[in-house]
């Protein structure tokens, strides 16, 4: 692969590199102009309104399955509420691994780069993200739904060992599926107003990390020594099977009066759900292949996730 130098200038149609810190800049700009406090943005003390979801039925994890259909449209929206809690839990946890990782990306770089100071920033976004979350399961009712023991300590594991590369498809992987599903949730009128707010924000944010993540990224991927480049196709590809594995907690199902294993089953055999996960993958899967993440076996990894069609 060609490498190119740090000081690369803009991409052109070729997809040469962008230069770090003017897209650093470009991204702080936006941060003082579109930045929030979630807790003064948000009417957090109005109750949720009878009959309104919690999330798109559409991508609720059950939506079309034999289950489905004999559910009550109480017990669905019930549902609703507890795979939103779950979600919400499963950001939290990912958001604490990715303020991790971005701290370590910049614990040698500059302090006084933009570089640096967007990725403060974004840990910034981040901690807000985390506290918006947790308020919005504790105004849910319902339980925290954290991942298992086993995908929390391989995240651990993952946080220790994992190559800047690898650091920023994780990130990629945590923000864009989540992203997709949340453009589809916040002008939806179905949806809880307190849920739409809080989609609304965390979409708004995130397109400045998806940037910043996918820029350095691909600049990772092309100035990157082989044996890194090889590591993160290998470690990306198991942490989209952690993240397809973990992304309902299965607790939901029994949380509303259903057989979990039977749920799980049926999740798991519902050609509408694949393509809700493959579709809100896809932008993302595009991106890896064409920088040349999906490779060897983290490709089939990636495939067997279910996440790459």
């Amino acid at each position: 692969m060609t490498t190119t130098t740090e000081s690369s200038g803009p991409r052109d149609a070729l997809g040469h590199l962008k230069d770090r810190e003017r897209v650093a800049e470009r991204l702080l700009d936006s941060s003082a102009k579109h930045s929030f406090d979630p807790d003064a943005e948000l009417d957090w003390d109005a109750p949720f309104v009878d009959g309104l979801w919690h999330w798109p039925p559409e991508l609720v994890s059950l939506y079309d399955t034999p289950l489905w259909k004999r559910m009550s449209e109480e017990q669905r929206i019930l549902l609703s509420a507890h795979e939103a809690a779950s979600l919400a839990s499963l950001g939290i946890w990912f958001e604490i691994i990715l303020m991790q990782l971005l701290t370590r990306h910049i614990y040698d770089k500059s302090p006084t780069s933009a570089h640096v100071r967007y990725a403060l920033t974004e840990i910034e976004d981040e901690c807000r993200h985390s506290k918006m979350f947790a308020r919005l399961i504790e105004k849910g009712g319902t339980p925290v739904y954290p991942v298992t023991r086993v995908h929390h300590n391989l995240g651990r594991l993952f946080k220790t060992i994992s190559t800047t590369p690898g650091s920023f498809t994780a990130t990629l992987l945590g923000e864009e599926i989540l992203d997709w599903m949340q453009r589809l949730t916040f002008p939806d009128e179905r949806i809880q107003p307190l849920i739409r707010g809080v989609t609304r924000i965390h979409v708004v944010e995130e397109a400045r990390h998806v940037r910043y993540a996918r820029e350095e990224l691909r600049r990772q991927m092309t100035t990157a020594p082989r044996w890194s480049r090889e590591f993160t196709r290998l470690t990306s590809g198991e942490f989209s099977r952690v993240f397809a594995k973990a992304f309902i907690n299965p607790d939901v199902y029994t949380n509303v009066g259903l057989d979990k294993r039977e749920a799980v089953a049926q999740v798991a055999a519902s050609p509408h759900r694949r393509e809700v996960m493959q579709t809100g993958a896809k932008k993302l899967t595009d991106f890896l292949d064409e920088i040349g993440v999906l490779r060897g076996a983290g490709r089939a990894m990636w495939r067997s996730s279910g996440l790459l069609a």
